[in-house]
C-alpha cells in the first residue's frame, strides 16, 4: 500500500473539511457547502477503495497463494462488510 499517497489524500480531505467549517461560519449558501461535503465524501470513499485494493493485493492474495481459501474468504467477507458501511 502506498502510504504516502494515502497521507496526501487524507491531508487534502482534512483541508476540505476545514474549508467546509469556515464556509458555515461565513454563511455560504447551502448548495455550495453541500457540494464540498459531497466532494469530501467522494475523496474519503476513494481512500477506502485504495485501502481495500491494497488488502486484496497483499493479504488476500497471500492467503490464496498459501492455499488457505478459508482465510481468503473470511478476509474478503470482512472487507465487504466494513466497506459497504461507507
Amino acid at each position: 500500500m502506498d502510504s504516502a499517497n494515502l497521507h496526501r489524500r487524507l491531508k487534502k480531505i482534512i483541508g476540505q473539511l476545514n474549508a467546509i467549517d469556515r464556509m458555515i461560519d461565513e454563511d455560504i449558501p447551502c448548495e455550495q457547502i453541500l457540494m464540498q461535503v459531497n466532494a469530501s465524501k467522494s475523496a474519503l470513499h476513494k481512500v477506502g477503495h485504495i485501502i481495500v485494493e491494497g488488502h486484496l493485493e497483499h493479504c488476500v492474495k497471500e492467503a490464496i497463494e498459501n492455499k488457505d481459501s478459508d482465510e481468503a474468504i473470511s478476509d474478503i467477507s470482512s472487507i465487504l462488510e466494513y466497506y459497504s458501511r461507507l
